[in-house]
């Protein structure tokens, strides 16, 4: 019993001496400088009065003691436009701040902005003094004035007159937000329009969506989250609607980072000098519609670039249609999917003449073994041209070509299965020009150019036309 009693103290006292130990830690001031898991916090584009995501800034103590950190502070104080948290505190002036040996503490980041004009730039410091010296990490963020378009439950959230949007304002929308029959949304050069989560836009039946971007000033329809991240994966919100008889006049945008880009319902879309990428299943998905595209430029979708169903009318010329993706491999990836055929809402089977689709002095190719897909179903008529071209399939009928010895329906001078060597095909990097030894340069029909006289970024291309949106 003695001996239990007496292991009991001296296990009790080793306790509490080790207590003891951990309360009596001694912190030095630092003899080094700190390191940081970056010296640069890009908040990216933030817009008036909406809070960004949260950054994280870890500082390390690379010292073989425990110190002290006499001040840890935002160079502007309480009248900066950043918030941060040290090691689970906010404030924006931090005192005698504690760091282990080898150890290492977290910085949280986040700014809430008030604009003071259509774009600013936001800058701050988060200072650290030490014995070792001063040293900071940079915030910087370019905030946006915003106009909001919200749907409640007792708003609609619906353009009802005749509009223009400019670039002063941001446009970000919350739920779908609609044109309604008959009106025309102008959107003019350089206006950006973000989309929240599952949030879209309709355009109603003899409604008009024309966008005028330039090429110095791209109009941009995306998601809302604009660190560099979300740039590069799709399903950020959901698409554009586009019901029967509404018209879509686009030139000069950037369409991404959705689930489907254009989804058109018997519609009706001009597209000249534009980008649509990186969309969950389509960048265009069209039933029963028109397209014409000029100087097109598509990458990244998991369905396919391009769907067509129930027919319709369509007309790729010198268009870039790619499909490489870092993040969908296991979804089909075509360049140009078509077919008479669409299973609507109720489940029925529906079909449409395909009465063209003409893909000129164009590319179509991606890391598939089928780049087009033909599916010609029911008695309907199945018209398609593809001159002048490069593309890729395996085989004829494996890619739907079953009816080249119908006159209305052929391949011709076109490359087939030989890459056309794009800079870079990524998302990330976007560059879907081709290099200088393509098989694709000089190859183009020269009439079909001259309709098209000029490239994507208006450069000619009247003598040696290069197949696809850039000469």
């Amino acid at each position: 019993m003695k001996f239990k009693s007496l292991l009991f103290l001296s296990f009790w006292m080793l306790f509490l001496a080790i207590s003891c130990d951990k309360d009596d830690i001694t912190f030095d001031a630092p003899s080094q400088e700190l390191r940081f898991s970056r010296d640069t916090v890009f908040c990216d584009t933030v817009y008036h009065q909406v809070r960004s995501e949260t950054y994280v800034v870890k500082v390390f103590n690379n010292e073989d003691k425990d110190v002290m950190i006499p001040r840890i502070n935002l160079e502007k104080g309480a009248a900066s436009l950043y918030k941060i948290n040290v090691d689970g505190k906010p404030g924006h002036d931090f005192q005698n701040v504690p760091l282990r040996k080898k150890d290492s503490l977290y910085i949280f980041v986040e700014i809430a902005p008030q604009a003071s004009g259509p774009e600013a730039i936001a800058e701050d410091r988060v200072l650290f003094t030490t014995g070792a010296g001063q040293q900071h990490v940079t915030l910087f963020s370019v905030v946006q004035d915003a106009e909001f378009f919200i749907k409640t439950p007792t708003n609609p959230n619906l353009i009802s007159s005749n509009t223009t949007w400019s670039k002063n304002k941001a446009k970000i929308i919350y739920g779908d937000l609609t044109v309604e029959p008959g009106i025309n949304l102008n959107i003019q050069p350089g206006t950006k329009v973000y989309f929240h989560k599952n949030s879209g836009m309709k355009v109603a039946t003899g409604a008009t969506l024309n966008i005028n971007g330039t090429k110095d000033d791209q109009v941009i329809f995306r998601g809302d989250r604009n660190d560099t991240y979300y740039d590069t994966i799709p399903r950020n919100w959901n698409s554009i609607r586009m019901a029967a008889n509404s018209n879509l006049l686009m030139n000069h945008t950037r369409l991404f980072g959705g689930t489907r880009g254009l989804d058109m319902k018997q519609a009706n879309a001009t597209i000249k000098n534009s980008f649509i990428h990186t969309f969950q299943e389509y960048g265009i998905y069209a039933v029963g519609s028109t397209v014409n595209a000029e100087n097109l430029v598509m990458n990244n979708c998991g369905e396919s670039a391009i769907g067509i169903f129930r027919g319709g009318n369509h007309s790729y010329i010198h268009s870039t249609i790619a499909n490489y993706s870092e993040t969908m491999h296991s979804l089909n990836r075509m360049g140009i999917f078509a077919t008479n055929e669409w299973t609507n809402d109720n489940g029925q089977k529906e079909y449409g003449a395909l009465q063209n689709l003409n893909i000129l002095n164009s590319i179509v190719y991606s890391d598939r073994d089928n780049s087009i897909n033909l599916e010609h179903v029911g008695l309907n008529q199945f018209n398609y041209l593809i001159k002048n071209s490069s593309i890729k399939y395996t085989n004829l009928s494996g890619a739907g070509f079953l009816f080249e010895n119908n006159p209305t329906n052929s391949v011709i001078q076109s490359i087939k299965n030989v890459d056309p060597k794009f800079v870079n095909y990524f998302a990330a990097k976007l560059n879907l020009r081709v290099k200088a030894d393509s098989p694709a340069r000089g190859k183009g029909d020269l009439t079909i150019a001259n309709s098209v006289p000029t490239d994507i970024v208006n450069a000619s291309r009247t003598t040696n036309p290069t197949l696809g949106a850039y000469q």
